[in-house]
């Protein structure tokens, strides 16, 4: 009888005729396949003759309890890794134009949009827009064309309901909120000034410097395009522009 005790047990059948030529047919499995080798047995007697043989083999050694498999541990990193591939592609193909050519997510940002009608800008003399999750106001005034933020620098107020009014020969929009004068040209912030040491002086009008971000306004073919700026510098209104405010609508 085999061992069984430790170790693992294969038999080997080799069947031949009487002529010496040999068709050799193996059978393997564990030790419990007695039956199996019984039946193989009877099906090669009477004209066939078999040999049988037992061979065994030492039992591998078991790894200890808790240890890593490193065969399973190679399959899950492969598959993590086939995963994180298939990421990466899913993300490149995202950020791909129509074209197959890959298109840079700040390039996107400041593209243009068209946001109405030359039309209906004309007659409105102003409309709001939504630029790529940001909002802005775009006015027509005396034939030229103006973009902002559409809040105010100061405290958030809606611009688009103030009024247009000129000073220091300069057309501003006034905020509603706190009289704020802010040039539709350049974004500066206009303010009364007086010598304090000369109370006969007549205020004078200073600027406080671009405090409201201008985007561009272009016309092709009857629409309205707004292209946001992309000017380095940090302006106050891009609190409320990029802030959690609500947004304001309204329709002229």
């Amino acid at each position: 009888m085999p061992p069984t005790f430790g170790q693992h047990t294969f038999m080997t059948y080799q069947c031949g005729d009487r002529s010496g030529d040999r068709s050799a047919a193996r059978f393997r499995g564990w030790e419990g396949w007695g039956s199996s080798a019984c039946s193989a047995t009877n099906a090669v007697s009477g004209a066939r003759r078999a040999r049988v043989t037992w061979a065994t083999s030492p039992r591998p050694a078991e790894a200890p309890r808790g240890a890593r498999n490193p065969g399973r541990r190679s399959r899950v990193t492969r598959a993590r890794r086939l995963a994180g591939l298939a990421e990466a592609e899913r993300g490149t193909r995202g950020s791909m134009d129509v074209d197959g050519s890959e298109q840079d997510p700040e390039m996107k940002e400041y593209s243009s949009v068209c946001v109405g009608r030359e039309e209906d800008l004309k007659k409105s003399e102003r409309m709001t827009a939504v630029v790529h999750d940001r909002e802005v106001v775009i006015f027509y005034h005396k034939g030229e064309y103006h973009a902002m933020d559409i809040r105010c620098y100061h405290s958030g107020g809606p611009l688009h309901l103030g009024d247009i009014e000129d000073f220091d020969g300069r057309p501003c929009i006034v905020c509603p909120w706190h009289k704020y004068k802010i040039t539709l040209a350049t974004g500066e912030g206009l303010y009364q000034s007086i010598n304090p040491r000369d109370p006969s002086a007549k205020p004078k009008w200073c600027s406080k410097g671009v405090k409201q971000r201008i985007h561009t306004v272009t016309v092709d073919n009857g629409n309205i395009y707004v292209t946001l700026s992309n000017e380095p510098f940090k302006c106050d209104s891009d609190f409320y522009a990029t802030g959690n405010f609500k947004v304001i609508r309204s329709s002229f």
